[in-house]
């Protein structure tokens, strides 16, 4: 899932050499982009300098300086695959020990299984035997042969030898996995401290918009309601921001779009114009993605970006981190990444920001619903 603008881009900060992002990337003459630890390797053997891509020869070796600017993207482009890479390693991860763990309890399930049967054939033979005794003292007990009854009593009348099942139980530490569940529990905890629980802040909210009582969902009402125009409110705009504002920390919420055809997600800054017409991009406190049109997905920047998604997202996941100055949207179902905002710099406070769009007649009723993950 890329864009055409991350596509393009990522060529560009693409080594020749090594393939890879660039690193303290150098430009020649000829206009190509390697590492500079690349292009050194590759001329320090050779008489002739010939740009590896394009072959143009140069009379003696070029002196070649870092590209700065390519620097920062590169820097910034390499700290969002190792972000995106960290996500999908700790996923594979869950999935394995999920794998595992369900191995084993099946391993353990069967030892006890095994075990319990053996007790019960045990059991059933010890019960064959009494009841077999129990038939032999019925039938002597109407004998009149008192010389057969001394015979066979000592060995009918005297205890069996049977175990005592008084204290006897099935392994049950073989299903007990109570440290296993405190260690998962933990790693849950973990994984779930930078999970927010947006709630809507009704106070925000543009006159037509309708709030669910929980704070959850929002959808266009079509009229317009009778709220204070207090200064918080948007009232051009059909916009909501949630509650609470971050002004540090990394945190993810996830936005169910369904089959909506157009919506706006993402972060504002606390500070947003509320009044009048809103321009959404960054330079305007806004760091959003949007659909429009049922298919057409854009990435908010000053020249918006068109998206060309190969699934279209029912879930939308928003992961913040704010000292890192990055803003990413990805597609829940699939894992995929939709576009990131890297390299912001947040200064105040900034607020999830959703705008479940106009409703035309039937079209685009649905609304944005908040999922707690």
């Amino acid at each position: 899932m890329t864009s055409f603008s991350s596509s393009l881009s990522g060529e560009l900060l693409q080594c020749h050499i090594c393939l890879e992002v660039l690193t303290d990337p150098v430009t020649t003459s000829c206009g190509h982009n390697f590492c500079n630890v690349c292009i050194e390797a590759c001329w320090e053997t050779g008489q002739l300098y010939r740009c590896p891509l394009c072959k143009e020869g140069f009379d003696s070796k070029p002196e070649l300086k870092i590209n700065v600017a390519f620097q920062k993207v590169s820097t910034n482009e390499r700290n969002k695959a190792n972000k995106v890479q960290l996500f999908t390693d700790l996923i594979h991860f869950i999935e394995r020990c999920q794998s595992e763990l369900l191995e084993v309890m099946e391993q353990k399930q069967t030892a006890a299984e095994t075990q319990a049967e053996e007790m019960i054939k045990e059991l059933e033979q010890e019960i064959t035997e009494l009841e077999r005794r129990n038939t032999e003292l019925e039938q002597l007990s109407h004998t009149e042969d008192h010389l057969h009854l001394l015979q066979v009593y000592s060995s009918v009348c005297s205890p069996p030898d049977v175990k005592s099942w008084t204290n006897i139980n099935i392994n049950t530490d073989l299903l007990n996995t109570d440290i296993l569940d405190k260690a998962l529990t933990c790693l849950k905890e973990k994984c779930l401290d930078s999970v927010l629980d947006v709630i809507l802040d009704p106070n925000t909210a543009h006159p037509k918009l309708i709030l669910s009582k929980d704070g959850k969902q929002v959808s266009h009402g079509g009229s317009w309601r009778d709220v204070p125009n207090n200064p918080e409110r948007f009232d051009s705009s059909a916009c909501v921001l949630g509650k609470d504002g971050f002004s540090c920390g990394r945190f993810y919420f996830v936005v169910q779009v369904g089959d909506k055809t157009e919506w706006d997600l993402g972060m504002a800054r606390e500070s947003i114009e509320r009044k009048g017409k809103i321009t959404v991009c960054p330079e305007k406190g806004f760091w959003c993605i949007w659909l429009r049109n049922g298919g057409e997905y854009v990435a908010n920047e000053y020249c918006p970006v068109p998206l060309s998604l190969k699934d279209k997202p029912q879930k939308v996941g928003v992961f913040v981190d704010y000292e890192e100055g990055l803003v990413s949207f990805y597609n829940v179902e699939t894992k995929a990444l939709i576009y990131s905002f890297t390299g912001q710099s947040f200064t105040e406070k900034i607020f999830p920001f959703f705008s479940p769009c106009n409703k035309r007649g039937d079209v685009n009723t649905k609304p944005l619903i908040i999922h707690t993950a």
